[in-house]
């Protein structure tokens, strides 16, 4: 098969696709292997790794897309790359479609296979695509909000960890995920006062087992998440439910209603975000002040460590690549239900259920597609 990966093109997008390690093994599989001139330059994969692995430089990502059949990304396509999909061609790469019209609308006009990195599942449930990236995001929530919080910034001036003498700043994590937890591991880890929401009871027992006395565990009811967001300094948004829109937990009278200068990150504003007055920005301009709070709402937050993120991301997809070219698409989606949850748009119908219902569509189940 021949498979390509163009370079990133979001605002201070800096991973790529495929890491040179991963371009020696599918060549080492007897494929064709397409990468674009400078795709991994700025985290230290240099053309000439790409080249020494077996992969083929071109000059342009459309270059890429005309040569290739299966690409392989990291950021959904821009507008641009979108124009050059074709039915031909098999998509694998983080989707996010639910809150994004524009981006489904086209992907669905291409007639292309499109296959979401963040609703591939695995035989317990867990989205193991998602997951590093998840992972990522909620160590740099805390990392970003603790910035955030310094005066220089907007903020109110808060250390998280305190001094003796000082308590430390005040927490609140809702979800208690692979996010969260991550959020919760960097915030105990600095000394803040740990607070973390979740309707699963399961979750919350696992965290108490690990942390004991050194978080709250709370089970999210409309008056538990108003209190613990009226009263943090920082409050991280780490809510997901796979594929959809993500609901507007935390209201604008509830922002309101936090001290001046506290910080939000909503890591969950690739799907939407979980907070009112929340809206995407970019790592160019990661911050804007809403009801005197400021918010960090970068969507693509591991973009910002990209060698750690892309060597992270490329050690999970690496086996669905493989799967996908020795197999063909077709056959891969057909053998593999885990893999087959990650299809979100199949032949001009959107073929994943959240996604239909929160764009418009009519759902098509992709079993009745693929035969």
């Amino acid at each position: 098969m021949k498979i390509g990966t163009p370079k990133e093109v979001k605002n201070h997008e800096y991973r790529v696709g495929m890491t040179p390690a991963a371009v020696h093994e599918l060549t080492g599989h007897g494929h064709e292997v397409f990468v674009e001139t400078g795709a991994g330059e700025a985290i230290g994969f240099t053309d000439c790794d790409y080249a020494a692995a077996g992969a083929q430089l071109l000059d342009s990502a459309q270059a890429v897309f005309d040569a290739a059949s299966l690409i392989v990304k990291v950021k959904e396509l821009q507008a641009t790359e979108r124009a050059w999909l074709t039915p031909d061609h098999t998509l694998f790469t983080y989707l996010h479609l639910a809150p994004d019209q524009a981006q489904t609308d086209d992907l669905v006009n291409s007639g292309a296979t499109c296959i979401a990195y963040e609703t591939v599942t695995d035989s317990h449930g867990r989205l193991p695509l998602l997951a590093p990236m998840s992972e990522v995001a909620g160590r740099m929530a805390v990392q970003a909000g603790a910035w955030c919080l310094e005066k220089s910034m907007g903020g109110r001036g808060v250390l998280l960890g305190g001094v003796p003498g000082v308590p430390g700043g005040r927490v609140t994590v809702i979800g208690g995920g692979v996010v969260g937890e991550n959020a919760i591991a960097m915030a105990v880890g600095l000394g803040a006062r740990v607070t973390v929401l979740d309707r699963s009871v399961d979750a919350l027992r696992r965290l108490d087992h690990r942390y004991g006395n050194r978080i709250t565990t709370l089970f999210s009811t409309a008056h538990g998440l108003d209190q613990a967001v009226t009263e943090a300094d920082l409050v991280v948004g780490a809510v997901l439910i796979p594929g959809a829109a993500t609901p507007k937990l935390v209201t604008r009278d509830m922002v309101r209603r936090m001290p001046a200068g506290s910080v939000i990150v909503d890591v969950a504003i690739d799907q939407g975000g979980c907070v009112e007055t929340s809206r995407p920005t970019t790592h160019a301009d990661p911050t804007f002040l809403a009801e005197g709070v400021v918010h960090y709402c970068v969507a693509n937050m591991p973009g910002a460590v990209a060698r750690t993120s892309t060597l992270a991301l490329s050690n999970v997809t690496l086996p669905y690549i493989i799967r996908l070219a020795d197999r063909g698409p077709v056959e891969a989606l057909r053998e593999d239900p885990h893999l087959r949850n990650g299809l979100n748009v199949y032949q001009g119908k959107v073929t994943y259920r959240e996604v239909a219902e929160a764009r418009g569509y009519h759902y098509v189940a992709p079993e009745t597609l693929l035969g």
